[in-house]
């Protein structure tokens, strides 16, 4: 995950109530599907704009009765043009006008996938070059404004409707989003999740795989559930993990921070941690956050889930 947005942001511009939402990141991690959800929501959105026209823009709407909401889609397709970005946002901050960036990005095996589904050439694919080359010169060439961003979301393991609603969810309240906590679980097999902000390793806990009956199913499953959370391990985890994440949560919400993707990774992503991502997702939207929960891996074949010694119940004869 960047970093947060800059305080002078974070301060109304006097005179006018504008909220303004640049949505920008790699060609294909579903910027289209970000904004149709913002003007859903009854944000006033402009795609493309040339970077240098953002001001006027924004001043534009400033003085409109009308407007207080509105999207900028910004992206490489203006080519040169947006080399102007750097510029733009600083003419935004002199002024004192509030805006926000939110970052989309995804994996670089997504990307490619979804280019050859649409059959559309990359913007900085060269001539006769690699698609990779021109995802992996994107990702350089946005790296400035990715360390910049109030939201970076990786849209990898993201249907466009579930996009949509992780948006709505950021951008539908009147005033601005607290914090939104994202639990993700994944497996160690698969590699830790790229965009973590807290990793947490659950492999210590009873391992459900060794069980025959349970082997099948996801931490999603009450007994799969009930069989990871009621171990004396997981209580007492849960436990001590609450009161560091409700010490944790307003720091960073304090910071400056708008969204924290919290890792939770057992062997194969299947059952520990679902089980334990489902049970602190409910803890935690109790205490008022605003919660969505994430299973990186929990699809994937079943066989991969076991692999390292279990901590106990079910496992006899395991490794």
């Amino acid at each position: 995950m960047g970093g947060g947005p800059e305080g002078r942001r974070d301060q109304p511009e006097a005179g006018h109530d504008l909220r303004l939402v640049l949505i920008t990141g790699l060609s294909g991690a579903g910027k289209t599907e970000a904004s149709r959800a913002l003007e859903d929501v009854g944000f006033y959105v402009v795609d493309n704009l040339p970077p240098a026209l953002i001001p006027t823009f924004a001043e534009l709407c400033a003085q409109s009765a009308r407007v207080d909401r509105a999207a900028l889609v910004v992206d490489v397709r203006g080519q040169e043009f947006f080399d102007d970005l750097a510029g733009g946002l600083a003419a935004l901050d002199r002024r004192g006008v509030r805006y926000q960036i939110l970052f989309l990005e995804a994996d670089d095996a997504t990307l490619i996938r979804r280019y050859q589904a649409s059959r559309r050439r990359h913007p900085l694919t060269p001539p006769g070059g690699r698609l990779a080359d021109g995802i992996g010169a994107e990702r350089r060439r946005l790296a400035p404004l990715r360390a910049r961003a109030d939201w970076i979301l990786d849209t990898s393991a993201l249907r466009p409707a579930e996009l949509r609603g992780r948006v709505q969810t950021l951008f539908s309240q009147d005033r601005l989003p607290q914090l939104a906590v994202t639990l993700l679980s994944f497996g160690f097999r698969h590699g830790i999740p790229p965009d973590a902000d807290l990793v947490l390793d659950v492999r210590f806990l009873p391992n459900p795989y060794y069980d025959p009956e349970l082997r099948p199913l996801s931490g999603r499953d009450p007994r799969v559930a009930g069989r990871v959370l009621q171990a004396p391990a997981t209580r007492r985890f849960l436990e001590l993990l609450l009161p560091l994440l409700e010490f944790l949560l307003p720091q960073y919400a304090q910071e400056g921070r708008r969204q924290l993707v919290v890792a939770l990774g057992c062997t194969g992503g299947r059952h520990r941690s679902v089980a334990v991502a489902e049970a602190l997702a409910a803890r935690l939207a109790r205490l008022g956050y605003t919660v969505d929960t994430l299973h990186r891996d929990c699809d994937l074949a079943v066989e991969e889930e076991g692999g390292e010694p279990s901590s106990g119940e079910g496992a006899p004869g395991g490794p």
